[in-house]
């Protein structure tokens, strides 16, 4: 009798593992679906304040919903049809530039010794940087290699398109049902524990909603500073620059230090002749990313996730290190989240005891 037991058992056990294995293989072959769908949750609840502050003026609901989303429409539109062009039309320029340079061996060789010129030979030797890559890119093996690289490139970049609009749709959706999503799932906790899941459900939507404005502005600051500052000093490609800026300023912590690092390396790639102007762009990044550090960040941030900012960094990582660049945007209200479900539950809890 013991064996006939200790058999169903197995048997039974196997068949969870295998069902979850099962569920863990449609998670992951539904991780693309599942991302889009965090997105533009994410980007709705960012979405939300601007509905409620619209309401709180007295504007009937329907009317603020279709607002913001004629809102983020006309933003999307404008970006398509004013930004995106110019960008494409420097970017175009900036690679035209720079095969110029790789296949005119004078100007290349001129264009070593104006970078040697600014960065010393014992930090780097330019020239023989340049050969041993040269030597790199003429290996037969590795141009198979980067003609591989190149095509993942761009079907990447094509499956990012695809994505961008999945999301938009999402969000439009997501964000003139979200209060119709919201009731449906209060309606599934038990009645007696429904008032108090609702308020801390409202702290942790608007603690994301305030999050993802804040992000947005402080990316917007310095695209819109980017673009003055590198027109006023005769910079580059200034509307290419800018909008990279504003990309990478929308990625927390790290993302003002790469798109500045970025800028001003491909400055002294495509402006050489003005050693002043690529001195001035690394200036200016230097002394902007203390201004968002001690001044913006804290406080538009403060105000819409109190997180400490060790937290802050931790929370960063880890979810850079799961999810890219998704994880790292959503890691930080995802903490403040759980910070606010802690005060609000389990430290209560604790006192009782």
């Amino acid at each position: 009798m013991k064996i006939h037991n200790a058999f169903r058992l197995g048997i039974f056990g196997g068949l969870g593992v295998l069902i979850a294995l099962l569920i863990g293989g449609a998670f992951a072959s539904l991780a693309t679906i599942l991302t889009y769908i965090g997105a533009a949750i994410f980007i709705a609840l960012g979405l939300d304040p601007l509905i409620s502050w619209l309401e709180s003026r007295k504007w009937p609901r329907w009317a603020a919903i279709l607002t913001v989303l004629v809102g983020v429409l006309g933003m999307f539109a404008g970006l398509v049809f004013a930004i995106i062009p110019v960008v494409i039309e420097q970017s175009n320029k900036l690679i035209t530039q720079v095969t110029e340079y790789v296949t005119n061996p004078e100007s290349l060789d001129q264009l070593l010794g104006q970078i040697q010129s600014v960065i010393p030979v014992e930090v780097l030797d330019v020239r023989a940087a340049a050969d041993d890559l040269l030597t790199y890119l003429t290996d037969p093996d590795n141009l198979t290699q980067i003609g591989g690289g190149v095509l993942a490139v761009s079907v990447s970049i094509a499956t990012g398109i695809f994505g961008a609009l999945i999301i938009l749709i999402l969000t439009l959706y997501f964000t003139a049902s979200l209060g119709s999503i919201k009731r449906s799932l209060y309606r599934l906790v038990p009645r007696s524990r429904r008032e108090k899941f609702i308020g801390i459900a409202e702290q942790v939507s608007h603690a994301v909603g305030r999050y993802v404005v804040g992000q947005v502005s402080l990316a917007l600051i310095n695209g819109v500073a980017s673009f003055i500052f590198l027109t006023s000093i005769g910079a580059a490609y200034p509307a290419l620059f800018a909008f990279i800026a504003f990309l990478f300023s929308l990625v927390p912590l790290v993302g003002t230090l790469s798109g500045s690092i970025l800028i001003v390396a491909t400055q002294l790639l495509v402006n050489p002749d003005s050693t002043i102007t690529v001195i001035a762009a690394g200036i200016w990044y230097l002394v902007y990313m203390q201004i968002e550090a001690y001044v913006l960040s804290p406080n538009i941030m403060n105000r819409a996730v109190k997180v400490p900012g060790v937290v802050v960094v931790i929370a960063a990582l880890i979810g850079g290190t799961l999810l890219g660049i998704l994880g790292a945007l959503i890691a930080i209200p995802v903490a403040a989240s759980i910070i606010i479900v802690i005060n609000q539950v389990v430290v209560p809890r604790l006192e009782e005891k």
